[in-house]
């Protein structure tokens, strides 16, 4: 095992997670007013309801697929009656179906993105840098699932227990670096780290801004877009001379 190969899988993930906690804090110190995804739905919002919505629940499906995947060890599924078989079809159906979804999502936020000048004047350098992190986790997570369909990396036995060891705070790179796992894996691994280096640092930021205040807070009063209707005065009655 080259030194290469231990700064990649075992310095980087703890850089990384490194940069990601204390990034957060000093972004929430610094920048508060710029904490938040920097909305463009004013700019254009027909596209970005359906690309949004597909883009964050195939995200969603995708992130809970990957705890799964890398938290529960072969060892349990076994014990409940799930064959390895039978845990690889539904990997790759769940994989396919959410990846297929963060694609679509993706895809159709870059086109809006590029399509209306008035979205494309917003974008900065750094959500150049997210969007390519993004596009290499998205490409190399959809190249190892369907590369992947006859079982060819054993991830359960080894991508799996590499993240397990680094949270306990045993690394063990050389389980990346086997010849089973394949250099698209590698790259989807490293990918991630680097996504998490780079996130207190530019929009991804507002994953975290969940608005619970809303159980607590006062309701707000909003008035009518047409107003009340006025009342027509009373005619004023005659007084009689006398």
């Amino acid at each position: 095992m080259s030194q290469g190969d231990v700064l990649l899988y075992a310095v980087l993930p703890y850089a990384a997670l490194a940069v990601f906690v204390v990034g957060h804090w000093w972004r929430y110190r610094r920048d508060q007013y710029g904490w938040g995804a920097r909305s463009t739905q004013l700019l254009e919002s027909r596209v970005l309801k359906y690309a949004s919505t597909i883009f964050h629940f195939g995200v969603l499906a995708a992130i809970g697929g990957h705890v799964l995947g890398i938290l529960i060890p072969r060892s349990w599924t076994a014990a409940v009656g799930v064959s390895d078989d039978a845990y690889h079809v539904i990997a790759v159906i769940g994989g396919l179906a959410a990846g297929g979804a963060v694609c679509v999502g993706f895809v159709l936020l870059v086109y809006r993105r590029l399509r209306f000048p008035r979205v494309r004047v917003t974008t900065t350098r750094a959500d150049v840098i997210t969007m390519g992190l993004l596009a290499l986790g998205i490409v190399t997570g959809m190249l190892a699932t369907i590369a992947n369909f006859g079982d060819a990396v054993h991830y359960r036995e080894s991508v799996a227990p590499y993240f397990r060891q680094l949270f306990v705070l045993d690394p063990q790179p050389e389980l990346m670096t086997g010849g089973e796992v394949t250099f698209v894996f590698q790259l989807h691994v490293i990918s991630a780290w680097l996504l998490f280096a780079w996130w207190p640092f530019s929009r991804l930021v507002h994953a975290w801004s969940i608005p619970v205040d809303y159980l607590r807070r006062s309701p707000i009063p909003y008035r009518s877009r047409y107003g009340r209707p006025r009342r027509r005065p009373e005619p004023a009655t005659r007084i009689q001379a006398r």
